[in-house]
């Protein structure tokens, strides 16, 4: 049986003078399968800058584009995700050409739908629905600040708000700038005949889930539903109401492919007032075609438009800053990364104490710390020149790995134990300039540096093939077995012979590591210099924020059948490998030593690195 749609769509300008949403409604026709296909894509403007509808256009404009110049794919996830990217670039571009529109940007969902198969990618806090059963059912992720400490309270972690950050700041958005964080669908969710998919702006949040839920089952088509929402977000009077766009998909049987059920796209009122139903056509131009809407514009945004509020905490130490050095807590490291081969010995600091275990809350007692080796760092020889990772041994010890319970995270337990011989490890995360002699002997794609100092700063966009070849790489130049930690390996040494979700203790606390709320001193636009903040009690750097960092495990959904004796856990789904550690752009629940994430295997991200492992 395949599935056909009936589709509406519409928006009201609320309290603004303008519009500042884009949208639009392609019926793609259909795939070699007989598949009807369609692609929605709606772009929220920021409403902190007088360009935000420019931006918005624009995302909408490329991002059609862009997914029809792949049309028909297979790599949906991929297409999606690529199609944002280059949105995301053509704003970067039109910045670059007219400075005054720094600071614009907007918030995307684009839904795909290729006959019962439901696609997305979404950045912000717009949001995708599907009604099933008079069920609401929240389809994509929201990346408003607000979203992120309702998801943490869920999760069992109170988080205190911060001051002067407010629930509706975006913590995600399209602005040029690297994306911090991007929500696809890997895979699609099926949907059946019956089901409503409802796409729409923040300005539907006026209306609670009960609200919608009630308007919906009350219409009885998708342009009914349109009518009714619209009406209720208007007849609710909010002040400074925003800009509402609202799409919706009603899901019908198609009985047979020579007369599926037509496709209507419902157009806005105002057309002059309202990006709807946008039609890129084969000469469509790169961003100068919107040149001519830049300049409109550009003394509004000298005016009146800021950044939007994440943005702000953003760039703010990156404008004021610029690319400077933070030489105190750097020296140490160049001088290192020049030197001999034999650099003074650098001793270990005493582990912290165990923690008493509490009698009430502790249902298992913890393992005593292990005893902290003081070894000297050292770096091997390269026979093409130079010198590989700096690097330290690191003692055998057992340890408890994983978390107590689920409620964080499901694939971090059962908690095991493991037993790990000893190996060594690197202190830093590889650094570009490490990478780069490799990339430049074989011949590999060097990851963009961004401008930042190669020698201090760790690699970026490598994907785990080719941090596993550098391991190879190394291993044929130095004449050790050089490799990537395994997962347990990995939670061994950043644990350090601790206890806590911290090395230094339960709770993130301040000035502790680089992450998107860490307090810290450094722009969360991009990674500090490794080796910035204080390291482990095993001697090693950054384990905890900075970048992530891969490591060989397949991923498995949990520790059922794990090994335990250090060694790699092959199976499970090998297509994505796994990544630990958090991140600069990542909040501090992903630091917990215990947080496991996963990428794919064959693609760099923006915040994944690595570091590396040796025999002894």
């Amino acid at each position: 049986m395949k599935v056909g749609f009936d589709i509406a769509s519409d928006q009201i300008d609320g309290a603004r003078d303008y519009q500042e949403d884009a949208y639009m409604v392609n019926q793609l026709g259909e795939s070699d399968s007989g598949d009807l296909c369609s692609l929605i894509v709606m772009a929220d403007g920021m409403g902190g800058h007088a360009a935000g509808n420019i931006a918005s256009n624009m995302v909408v404009a490329t991002f059609n584009k862009t997914f029809q110049g792949h049309f028909p794919t297979s790599d949906v996830s991929d297409v999606l995700t690529d199609a944002l990217n280059r949105s995301n670039d053509q704003i970067r571009a039109s910045v670059k050409e007219t400075p005054a529109l720094r600071g614009m940007g907007c918030t995307m969902v684009s839904a795909y739908l290729e006959d019962a198969n439901l696609y997305w990618v979404s950045v912000g806090d717009s949001h995708l629905y599907l009604i099933r059963d008079r069920e609401l059912i929240k389809q994509n992720a929201d990346h408003s600040y607000g979203a992120y400490l309702d998801m943490m309270k869920e999760q069992g972690m109170e988080i205190e708000e911060q001051a002067g950050m407010s629930r509706n700041m975006l913590m995600s958005a399209m602005t040029g700038e690297e994306i911090s964080s991007i929500d696809v669908a890997e895979a699609p969710v099926k949907v059946r005949p019956g089901d409503r998919i409802i796409i729409a702006s923040d300005g539907l949040d006026t209306l609670g889930d009960g609200a919608i839920i009630q308007y919906s089952s009350w219409s009885a088509t998708a342009k009914e539903c349109v009518y009714a929402l619209l009406k209720a977000v208007e007849d609710a009077n909010k002040i400074n109401q925003d800009n509402t766009t609202l799409i919706v998909v009603d899901i019908k049987e198609r009985e047979t492919r020579s007369a599926p059920d037509p496709i209507e796209v419902e157009a806005p009122a105002e057309p002059a007032a309202r990006v709807a139903d946008v039609r890129v056509e084969d000469d469509y131009k790169e961003p100068r075609s919107f040149k001519w809407l830049i300049w409109v514009v550009v003394l509004a945004a000298l005016g009146g438009g800021g950044f939007y509020a994440w943005q702000q905490g953003l760039l703010s130490d990156a404008m004021d800053k610029g690319s400077e050095l933070v030489d105190s807590t750097t020296k140490s490291i160049e001088a290192e990364l020049e030197a001999d081969p034999t650099p003074e010995p650098v001793a270990a600091p005493e582990p912290e104490p165990a923690p008493e275990p509490d009698s009430v809350v502790e249902p298992e007692p913890e393992p005593e710390p292990v005893e902290t080796a003081r070894a000297e760092v050292f770096r091997d020889k390269l026979k093409g020149g130079g010198y590989g990772p700096t690097m330290i041994t690191v003692p055998a010890g057992t340890f408890l790995m994983g978390a107590s319970s689920s409620v964080v995270g499901p694939d971090e337990v059962p908690r095991h134990q493991v037993t790990i011989s000893a190996f060594v490890v690197g202190v830093y995360e590889v650094t570009f300039d490490e990478y780069y002699r490799f990339a430049r002997a074989t011949g590999r794609k060097k990851p963009k540096d961004n401008g930042w100092d190669r020698k201090t700063h760790p690699v970026i966009d490598v994907a785990w093939d080719d941090a596993l070849a550098y391991t190879r790489w190394l291993s044929k130049q130095t004449g050790k077995s050089y490799r990537l930690l395994s997962e347990s390996e990995w939670e061994y040494v950043a644990r350090a012979g601790t206890t806590r979700s911290f090395w230094w203790g339960s709770k993130a606390g301040t000035g502790n590591a680089h992450c998107f709320d860490c307090k810290s001193d450094f722009s969360t636009s991009k990674p500090a210099k490794v080796g910035t903040y204080k390291p482990n009690p095993f001697g090693l750097y950054d384990t905890a924020g900075n970048v992530f960092e891969w490591v060989h495990d397949c991923y498995h959904r949990n520790y059922n059948n794990a090994p335990a004796d250090g060694s790699v856990w092959e199976g499970g789904d090998c297509d994505v490998r796994i990544t630990r550690g958090g991140a600069y752009r990542s909040p501090a629940n992903s630091m917990r030593v215990e947080n496991r994430d996963k990428f794919k295997s064959n693609k760099g991200q923006y915040n994944v690195g690595f570091r590396v492992a040796r025999d002894l």
